[in-house]
């Protein structure tokens, strides 16, 4: 049981800071006027490809994440995160599809390269 724990906690975070870092990112870059606030939403290619890049890296960061803290087995934790952001990114993608926030090539990317993110972060923890 405590294992289990473990390991979900190891998963937990990694989602968790995924998340976190990418929501006080957004809202710093808002608040310094680089993006615009989120009801006007945002077409700009470049600040889009930005918020694209900083949160690949911050998925990497939570592949790492997880495999660090992971009790055992630190690439099946890895897995298991990128399945659930995964399936989170999609429901996310199928929910906000066609409601003007965006164009919807950002929300696919961020699915498309959440995987190998996370599975690249796990990868630079286990050979650490």
């Amino acid at each position: 049981m405590k294992n289990t724990l473990k390991s979900i906690g190891a998963v937990l975070a990694g989602f968790l800071a995924v998340a976190i870092l990418s929501v006080l990112t957004d809202t710093l870059l808002e608040k310094v006027r680089i993006l615009p606030p989120p009801d006007q939403g945002l077409y700009d290619t470049g600040l889009l490809l930005l918020a694209l890049f900083y949160r690949t890296v911050y998925t990497v960061v939570g592949g790492y994440i997880t495999a660090m803290l992971a009790p055992n087995k630190p690439m099946k934790h890895v897995i298991a995160l990128a399945v659930l952001g995964t399936v989170a990114g999609t429901l996310a993608v199928t929910q906000t599809w066609g409601k003007g926030l965006g164009p919807e090539w950002y929300s696919i990317g961020i699915v498309v390269l959440g995987f190998p993110s996370i599975w690249l972060g796990g990868k630079l923890r286990v050979k650490a």
